[in-house]
């Protein structure tokens, strides 16, 4: 991958990884991803601001000896998940004189994950400057996204914030900046969703620290480069608001159509209701688009048969997720479909430990539904209308 400059002395040299379709074995990738490394070059000292999956350590060292680099004298770990900083010890191999400049809970997270030597670290804490002569770099901590350990790196005289995974998206592109605001929204909303959604709150509470910044680049180690920086911070804004829309999810699995009858008719009457509904056959869905939907949804309706008297495995983890993910859904609604006998709501309702919605009146159908269950359906769309007017979406 070639050498991309963001302004002079300050270039990204990370790696394209233009085929990866899974990330953390998870998340599934469509457009693959980016590894950004950036190299700052200063009048007395050369930093280079977080790495490159270990997989991609020699596209990172030949772009460094592309640009005549003979010696980096500090390597910035803003995060320490491998992807960001799995070459450090290859770097560090090729260039011996240079120390890992980071905070002591990230030190020691390198420490038990690369190895990396104690002599090895220079420790900063929050707010801490670093001279490289004509540039200087501060750091501001960011815990919890997504890791303890997160910080940012600011570069204070040309306005660029190396952000890390903040603001990244799992996006493939050899243009350096991004363009286009649908593919910035739909890159970024997804990454946000898998990833970044569940520390919300952290990055709420910390959020003024980037808009007090005078910032002409925010520069993430995933996805394109923002140089307009007001595009993503808005949408971030906008996220992380936890304002809801008059939605409704409605997540099934069906065996012998059961549970495709009962989904297919409250999507009618939810629809005919006037809320939105977002259905997610979970036999093939994808949990990206699955994750982004659960942003602004207030209500998320299970719908799946019992399996050997228990509930569908992949009920059990779309619940999970859902349950991993902590959104702000306020009501929980679980419907079952049976043949001889079900502990399938205890065992769905035993999953959600991290949130704690309402639950809607749960409803187990025997066999196929019959004219009495669907007239519960009603009763069941009827009370997630009102539901929704108490919460002012409707």
């Amino acid at each position: 991958m070639a050498v991309r400059k963001l302004i002079d002395r300050v270039y990204e040299v990370g790696a394209i990884d233009w085929h990866r379709q899974l990330f953390d074995d998870l998340i599934p990738l469509h457009e693959g991803t980016s590894y950004n490394s950036y190299l700052v070059i200063g009048t007395d000292k050369i930093a280079l601001i977080d790495a490159v999956d270990p997989k991609f350590k020699d596209t990172l060292l030949e772009n460094l000896v592309s640009l005549n680099v003979k010696n980096i004298d500090y390597i910035i770990c803003n995060h320490a998940e491998q992807d960001h900083s799995g070459a450090i010890p290859y770097i560090l191999n090729n260039y011996p004189n240079a120390k890992v400049v980071t905070n002591q809970k990230c030190k020691q997270l390198l420490m038990d994950l690369l190895l990396i030597p104690e002599n090895k670290f220079i420790i900063i804490e929050d707010r801490q400057t670093l001279s490289l002569g004509n540039f200087t770099l501060e750091f501001i901590f960011f815990p919890w996204v997504h890791w303890p350990e997160t910080f940012l790196t600011y570069l204070k005289e040309e306005r660029i914030l190396f952000t890390c995974d903040l603001f990244g998206s799992h996006v493939a592109n050899s243009d350096l900046f991004a363009k286009d605001t649908l593919e910035i929204y739909n890159g970024a909303i997804r990454y946000f969703a898998e990833i970044m959604y569940p520390f919300r709150k952290n990055i709420n509470a910390n959020f003024n620290k980037i808009t007090e910044l005078p910032l002409n680049i925010i520069a993430p180690s995933h996805g394109p480069v923002y140089n307009k920086p007001e595009i993503i911070l808005s949408l971030y804004k906008d996220w992380i608001s936890e304002k809801l829309s008059n939605k409704v999810i409605i997540a099934y699995v069906s065996m012998h159509g059961s549970i495709e009858k009962i989904s297919n008719f409250l999507i009618k009457e939810l629809t005919e209701s006037f809320i939105k509904v977002i259905p997610f056959n979970l036999t093939y869905v994808d949990i990206g688009y699955l994750a982004t939907e659960l942003i602004d949804t207030p209500t998320f309706i299970l719908a799946a048969p019992a399996v050997l008297n228990g509930v569908h495995p992949y009920a059990i983890y779309a619940s999970y997720l859902v349950n991993l993910l902590r959104p702000e859904i306020k009501y929980l609604g679980i419907i079952g479909s049976y043949g001889w006998g079900s502990k399938l709501i205890e065992q769905i309702q035993s999953i959600f430990t991290n949130i704690k919605p309402e639950l809607l009146p749960n409803i187990m159908i025997k066999g196929y539904p019959k004219e009495n269950d669907f007239e519960k359906l009603k009763e069941f769309v009827s009370l997630i209308k009102e539901k929704h007017k108490n919460l002012g979406i409707y």
